[in-house]
């Protein structure tokens, strides 16, 4: 498969209080079409700076990303970004949110409508087009906000935890939704979370980033054969490579803990 995003010796510097802060430093990664990646680290090791980068919200202090060959010099509708916080506009319908993606576009009102509710349906939400956000559970606000990302089909979607406010058993039929339309819809998917479980059972591959600075630290290859879904987390070559990611987490994490205290 050829790479549709490719970020080369990406860096980003902050400046806090007057000094600089080195968030991410000299990532390189190339992304297929229509693969999907997970993106995992202790916290703070700028995941989701890199994902704003990706999407064009922050400018790379060093290197390139490109998608197509073309380098990213802002937001595009080349991308979607789904965030944690839903970002639904509350007076709006179901139907409503997700048509607004494609207020710019040149489709006809026919299109727009047959569009919007492929989408409705592809996220499960028939029948709620004429709801409120405030009358949804989070997960079915988070189904309008993954349908509002895909209705002006991006070639890329970026997902910054959007499932890291739901409980257990939500987050998991979220997961294997996801699933479902990324398997439909064939979207690349760079996909940012805390979650290892939900890591290794989305991708095809799993990125590790080292702690501040986020550097690449292990590329992970899921072999787990698709489709999939839950019961896969009982299969032993899950497990295997979730201790692996785990263990590379924990070494990050312990270089950024305090040196104990000496016995009094």
């Amino acid at each position: 498969m050829s790479a549709l995003l490719t970020l080369e010796n990406v860096g980003k510097t902050f400046t806090v209080d007057k000094k600089p802060v080195v968030a991410v430093e000299d990532v390189t990664l190339s992304i297929a079409e229509n693969e999907f990646v997970s993106i995992v680290g202790s916290s703070g090791c700028g995941k989701s700076t890199l994902l704003n980068i990706v999407g064009g919200l922050e400018e790379a202090s060093t290197g390139t990303v490109r998608i197509g060959g073309q380098p990213v010099t802002g937001p595009g509708r080349d991308r979607g970004f789904v965030f944690q916080g839903y970002s639904l506009f509350e007076w709006q319908t179901v139907a409503g949110n997700i048509r607004f993606a494609l207020e710019k576009s040149r489709l006809s009102r026919a299109e727009k409508d047959e569009r919007v509710a492929h989408f409705v349906n592809a996220v499960g939400l028939r029948g709620f087009e004429n709801a409120h956000p405030g009358q949804l559970s989070g997960g079915m606000r988070q189904r309008v906000a993954i349908a509002r990302a895909l209705v002006y089909r991006p070639q890329i979607l970026l997902m910054d935890e959007p499932f890291g406010a739901l409980d257990a058993q939500t987050r998991g039929m979220m997961q294997e939704l996801l699933l479902r339309v990324w398997e439909d819809h064939k979207v690349t998917v760079l996909f940012v979370t805390h979650d290892v479980d939900e890591a290794v059972f989305l991708a095809d591959r799993v990125v590790v980033l080292a702690s501040r600075p986020g550097r690449i630290k292990r590329e992970i290859r899921v072999p787990l054969a698709r489709p999939r879904d839950y019961d896969i987390v009982a299969d032993p070559d899950f497990a295997a490579i979730k201790r692996e990611i785990l263990a590379d987490i924990r070494e990050e994490t312990l270089k950024t803990m305090p040196a104990p205290l000496p016995a009094a």
